[in-house]
């Protein structure tokens, strides 16, 4: 009985990153089992291929199906694969652009072929060893450059041994324009050389039909001269036809004086248009052309050049047959010329055309295409090193911002998530997590809900033709100078510097001081506003009134040029009860401070604080818990999401944690003199001495006994009550004692 050996199950680790349970990537082996992961434990379910900093070509790989995004099934799909022609699944996780071409696993059919086919990028490149790299499959033409077959189906000169061989590729790609090989170089293919022989054959067959020209070098000049007058003739012959019909026709048909003077004033070599709209010559009623008379100026050279050539000089007349013969003499080689099959052909000279139609080396040719063609698997296992090798590389990086998103949150800053494309440096701070970003608009409707502090930043630089848009998150400190329109400077992954200005803040929470303050500084701008809008009315208000009183002045004078009555004098009465109103009002308002006043100073000191702390928890209590509540829930998945990421588990940002997003200026403890600093008392000593001048105060009155109604008696005896009335009833009894003894 035979038994089945069960592949022992794949134990999955597990970390805890960003508030979530994820799976953990570090080996080969967990690369080797993902299809064997549920698709519910993963972080993400797809992503673009592009706007990641990381090679897009390696990403075009792996997205099998070519679109525009990396799926699950992309994911498996590309790990059995990278997998299955590694000795060592191990390796994946280096993340190398170099190999050693020893460890295919060439016992996998596919492994083998990578094998043979870097083997022979090695050869063809005349490098040493047995290791290859990414740069080394970048340039096809170098791979190619010194091969004579490399199976793309086209041949060049250098596919070719013989020199009949070459000499007919150079022809055939001078004939056809030819196709360029994966060497660079440019050569045929069997369509080509088809077309190039069949080519040859018609143009020796059409040169060897040749037909005389009847007027030997001069044929081609009489033609173009016949065919510029043909309609021309042929327009007279009938205008004299007509005029014999009609005699009295005869000067309409012919060049009508009025039209010669309608442009006889102008310049008549710019009429040259209207003059050879008449007549070729004068119409006088006889079908035929007298040699000797007049021609119209704008057909003479033609006329001339033709008459010269194809008209006897004994002939006095020409009749329209005459004019039909000549043309009778170009038909048949005007019909030889017209079935020439092209100039290609004929740019290498009726000999060297028969020469190489002779020698024949068509079938010669096909083959040595076949032989190439005969390379075709070879030369794509070439393309699928290039394919492995940036899928070893990148492949493991993926992983890490796929399944799981490690990199994101690893503790070294100088390892970024593939999603971060580079570093804002914004009011003395550096904001870690940047984003491209294609459509602000869209990106920032969905980002809000990230519940974090977002800087959408606009970015040119100098030799950067197109502009590209970022959002930054600021994760420490407080609002500060930033605002909608502030400069910065952005640097994207390779270093590259970067003009920023910001376009859009999404308010959220930086940090819970920053909330702490928030209530006050709100309410500082709202007073402030009031001051401005009231200041603002008011001054609105006085300009009117003093306008209004400037445009009446001149209306309130008497006609008559008398004084105005004087105004009337002031009457305390009538405004007695204003100030009576006026004076209650204040007494009410002391009386509420004096309560007030009372109350706060029966309380103990450490009351007070107590009391004064309440009053600022009651004010940004609320703000801060909300802040921290918020803080909590931070999530980089609506970022993502809104740049066309598929995310499959909250990527939370704790307060820990966004501390490290963000770092700001930090100075040393210095002690410094500012030479622009205000002379005099320092801010520190201003308040110090504000609150000596109070304490000294507070006390004069409470020595003064100013206090008591507050319960704070003066120490002095002489406010005190009890002393007061001894002293003053001791001396009532000696007086009255003294007045007894003055009786007696």
């Amino acid at each position: 009985m035979a038994f089945v050996k069960k592949e022992p199950k794949h134990k999955w680790s597990f970390e805890s990153i960003g508030g979530t349970a994820r799976v953990r990537i570090s080996t080969g082996r967990d690369i080797a089992n993902l299809a064997n992961l549920d698709p519910k434990m993963w972080t993400v379910l797809s992503c673009p291929v592009k706007g990641l900093e990381i090679d897009e070509k390696s990403l075009a790989y792996i997205d099998a199906d070519s679109d525009g995004k990396i799926r699950v099934g992309d994911v498996m799909t590309t790990s059995k694969w990278i997998t299955s022609v590694l000795s060592d699944v191990n390796k994946l996780v280096k993340g190398e652009d170099s190999f050693d071409i020893n460890d295919f696993n060439q016992e996998d059919a596919t492994g083998l072929d990578l094998y043979n086919a870097a083997r022979q990028i090695l050869e063809n490149l005349g490098k040493e060893g047995d290791v290859i790299s990414i740069a080394d499959t970048a340039d096809p033409t170098a791979i190619f450059a010194k091969t004579r077959f490399n199976g793309d189906g086209i041949i060049t000169e250098d596919s070719a041994e013989e020199a009949d061989d070459k000499e007919a590729v150079a022809a055939a790609v001078k004939v056809t324009g030819g196709s360029t090989d994966r060497s660079g170089s440019l050569g045929v293919d069997a369509a080509q050389i088809e077309a190039f022989y069949k080519a040859l054959a018609d143009y020796v067959a059409w040169v060897d039909a040749e037909v005389k020209a009847p007027f030997g070098d001069k044929t081609d000049t009489a033609i173009a001269a016949y065919q510029a007058l043909d309609a021309k003739v042929k327009d007279y012959f009938m205008r004299s036809k007509l005029a014999g019909f009609s005699p009295e026709s005869t000067s309409a048909l012919d060049v009508q004086t009025s039209r010669i003077e309608a442009i006889s004033a102008d310049d008549l070599s710019s009429k040259s248009d209207d003059i050879a709209s008449y007549p070729i010559v004068r119409i006088t009623g006889k079908a035929e052309i007298d040699l000797a008379a007049p021609v119209n100026p704008a057909w003479a050279q033609q006329w001339n050049t033709l008459k010269s050539i194809a008209v006897s000089s004994r002939k006095k007349v020409l009749t329209e047959e005459d004019w039909a013969a000549i043309g009778t003499q170009f038909a048949e080689y005007l019909a030889w010329k017209a079935a020439k099959p092209g100039d290609a052909v004929e740019a290498l000279g009726a000999d060297a055309a028969r020469n190489l139609l002779t020698k024949d080396r068509k079938e010669a040719l096909l083959d040595l295409v076949e032989q190439d063609k005969a390379l075709v698997r070879e030369s794509s296992n070439i393309d699928m090193v290039d394919k492995f090798l940036h899928i070893y590389r990148d492949f493991f990086r993926l992983m890490k911002n796929f399944i799981t998103f490690h990199d994101f949150y690893s503790k070294d800053k100088g390892v970024r998530a593939i999603f971060q494309s580079g570093v804002l440096l914004i009011d003395q701070r550096l904001c870690r997590f940047c984003m491209n970003v294609e459509d602000v608009a869209k990106h920032s409707a969905a980002a809000a809900s990230s519940g974090m502090y977002l800087v959408y930043c606009d970015c040119v630089a100098k030799g950067k033709p197109a502009k590209k848009s970022v959002v930054a998150a600021i994760t420490v400190g407080d609002i500060g100078d930033i605002f909608v329109g502030k400069n910065a400077v952005y640097y994207d992954e390779s270093g590259f510097e970067w003009d920023a200005v910001v376009t859009k803040i999404i308010d959220n929470p930086i940090s819970v001081s920053q909330a702490f303050w928030s209530p006050y500084r709100r309410m500082a701008t709202a007073v402030e506003n009031l001051i401005n809008k009231s200041a603002a009315d008011k001054d609105a208000k006085l300009m009117k009134e003093a306008t209004n009183k400037i445009n009446a002045a001149p209306a309130s004078l008497p006609a008559d040029g008398t004084k105005p009555a004087a105004a009337p004098p002031f009457d305390i009465a009538k405004f007695a009860g204003i100030f009576a109103a006026i004076g209650m009002a204040v007494g009410m308002i002391g009386t509420a401070l004096a309560a007030l006043a009372e109350g706060i100073f029966a309380l103990k000191w450490w009351q007070l604080i107590l009391a004064l702390a309440g009053i600022m928890l009651v004010i940004s209590g609320p703000a801060m818990v909300m802040a921290w509540l918020k803080l909590r829930r931070r999530n980089i998945a609506p970022l993502l999401n809104a740049n066309g990421w598929a995310i499959n588990a909250a990527s939370k940002i704790s307060i820990p944690f966004g501390d490290t997003l963000t770092d700001i200026a930090k100075y040393p403890a210095l002690k410094l003199k500012d030479p622009y600093a205000q002379k005099g008392l320092n801010t520190a000593q201003k308040w110090l001495v504000s609150l000596l001048s109070i304490a000294v105060v507070v006390l004069g009155l409470w020595l003064g006994n100013l206090l008591s109604w507050a319960g704070w008696d003066s120490p002095l005896p002489w406010f005190d009550k009890d002393v007061v009335e001894e002293v003053v009833a001791e001396g009532s009894v000696e007086q009255t004692e003294t007045v007894t003894v003055d009786a007696q």
